[in-house]
């Protein structure tokens, strides 16, 4: 596909969504939620156009709703209707945010020497499908330079050591700021220091390879292998200062057998990884993850 032709696909894409908007809301569970939002936005001349919700329980639980809605002149009227929903969302002490569909999100893939998780998030976007902008690529290794260039994405070599893991981590949080809403770690295999981790709350993505909470931590293949395990997965999770303990947003498995070795069982991985850390990513730019504690509500 030409330079030329994703332009022109993703200019069109952005003119079918200049007036859409979406609105996320958790709070508690109480009668009237979804009929004084709906009538709210109706006054305000919204048109709804997709609505997904959630009650952990009816009865004094949580209640999480996505709206999606078209407004004339949005520019002019969002930030009306932001001010005014605040009665709203005072009477049913609710935490909410609202989102232009149109302004895409800037992503800062991190990556280390394995490329099958970048390559995926690069022919995605490059095709249309992952409605982002990928503002650059940041490595520890020189691997994968050439290839991102080649898309016409920024690539920063920021060497990692013990030793220079505090120096090398601020060079990172240099490059990002003011230039990326989402950390993507397409195997990006260092620590992330909860100092970084405070800049982007809930707004680091990782894939870990295996199906948490089973295997934490290093060569999860092995690990699955020693155990001579029949379902192997891949996992994508918000970073936490919780090692592969941060709220799950994707994960998918694949039958196995006692014939596959470790190296059948990675190869098998790679291609899951790849598909949950795509489907993961996706769905957080389109606004359709909502953080609970721990866990996420994600309206696919």
């Amino acid at each position: 596909m030409s330079s030329q032709f994703n332009q022109s696909q993703n200019a069109a894409s952005a003119a079918d969504k200049s007036g859409r908007a979406r609105m996320l809301i958790s709070c508690p569970d109480r009668p009237g939620i979804v009929a004084a939002v709906s009538h709210f936005l109706y006054e305000h001349g919204a048109n709804i156009v997709q609505s997904d919700q959630y009650s952990m329980d009816p009865e004094g639980g949580m209640f999480f709703i996505r709206f999606e809605f078209d407004l004339n002149d949005l520019d002019r009227e969002l930030p009306v209707l932001v001010e005014d929903f605040a009665r709203v969302a005072d009477r049913f002490d609710m935490k909410w945010h609202t989102f232009r569909a149109s302004r895409k999100k800037r992503l800062a893939i991190f990556v280390s020497k394995e490329d099958h998780c970048l390559l995926e998030l690069l022919w995605q976007w490059k095709a249309g499908d992952l409605d982002a902008d990928i503002s650059m690529v940041i490595s520890n290794h020189l691997d994968m330079q050439e290839m991102v260039q080649s898309f016409g994405i920024p690539y920063h070599h920021i060497p990692v050591t013990a030793d220079t893991k505090a120096e090398a981590e601020k060079k990172q949080m240099e490059v990002v700021a003011d230039k990326a809403d989402i950390i993507v770690l397409a195997r990006y295999m260092q620590i992330i220091s909860p100092k970084f981790i405070e800049q982007f709350p809930n707004r680091i993505i990782n894939i870990h390879h295996s199906f948490l909470p089973a295997f934490v931590g290093g060569k999860p293949y092995a690990q699955a292998y020693t155990r001579g395990v029949k379902l192997i997965g891949a996992t994508a999770h918000y970073v936490t200062e919780e090692l592969d303990g941060g709220p799950i947003i994707e994960q998918d498995v694949e039958r196995v057998s006692h014939r596959d070795n470790v190296n059948e069982l990675k190869r098998i991985g790679r291609t899951i990884e790849r598909v949950v850390l795509a489907r993961a990513v996706k769905w957080h730019i389109e606004d359709r993850v909502i953080v609970h504690q721990n866990k996420t509500v994600v309206f696919n």
